[in-house]
């Protein structure tokens, strides 16, 4: 038995990394995935993949930028339209523009506070009227331990995921009456292109921070991901689950 049969999950951000490894394992699922994002090619391989799933329920991508409000309204209009409503949201779009902070510009304070944050409001008050609508929705927000805890070069970004968790906390209250569940991820240091951009000896550094003694993977969280947009999490809200192979406790 597949655990999200006949849903509709929308992915943002779904065209590389944790994104489209929580597409893929939801598409393996049952669910027929929409993914969001802003690199055409990319996001055309990764429905050609998915779509060619065996026994899959199918992809479908849209080019979007989720920090913008106009096409937020007409991505999800076309939805609407197209596939009739959606039941799981998972906010995933994120971006790093990481500087000390007496180097860092308005801009990459700006840009990363709109794309991790800004998009998250953005999806989850579009998708809110529905899911009030069908008494029933999973909202998945994707925050980061550096939320959690700090780090250096990214007061940005940190501040961002601290946001998008408080963000998760108050929209769970409001909905929860409604059985619309809403929880966030916050992933220690896994093998994406955001990480592979870290230099060899900044790996080295990280390592034994981890008590597991690896970095995670994308299928790490989509894991975590698939268990709260599943009947199994039917009675949490208002969480962040970590995954960051021990390393905040």
């Amino acid at each position: 038995m597949k655990l999200l049969n006949g849903k509709v999950a929308l992915v943002t951000g779904g065209t590389a990394g944790i994104g489209a490894a929580i597409a893929r394992c939801f598409v393996n699922q049952g669910a027929h995935v929409i993914i969001l994002g802003t690199n055409m090619e990319r996001g055309t391989s990764v429905a050609q993949e998915l779509n060619a799933i065996p026994e899959g329920a199918g992809c479908t991508f849209y080019p979007v930028n989720v920090a913008k409000s106009e096409e937020v309204d007409a991505v999800t209009k076309k939805i609407m339209e197209t596939h009739g409503t959606i039941n799981i949201l998972v906010n995933n779009a994120g971006i790093t523009r990481d500087q000390l902070l007496m180097k860092m510009s308005e801009e990459e304070f700006d840009d990363v506070m709109d794309v991790n944050v800004k998009s998250c409001y953005l999806m989850s008050k579009a998708w809110t009227r529905p899911f009030l609508k069908a008494k029933g929705g999973r909202i998945i927000n994707m925050s980061s331990i550096v939320g959690l805890v700090g780090n250096t070069g990214q007061a940005n970004y940190a501040a961002s995921k601290a946001a998008v968790i408080g963000l998760t906390k108050s929209l769970a209250k409001e909905l929860a009456s409604r059985q619309i569940l809403v929880n966030c991820i916050a992933p220690g240091y896994i093998n994406t292109p955001m990480t592979d951009k870290l230099a060899q000896g900044q790996k080295d550094a990280i390592l034994p921070t981890i008590p597991l003694g690896r970095m995670g993977s994308p299928d790490d969280i989509a894991n975590a991901a698939l268990f709260l947009a599943s009947e199994m999490s039917s009675y949490i809200t208002g969480q962040t689950i970590i995954v960051d192979g021990g390393m905040v406790m």
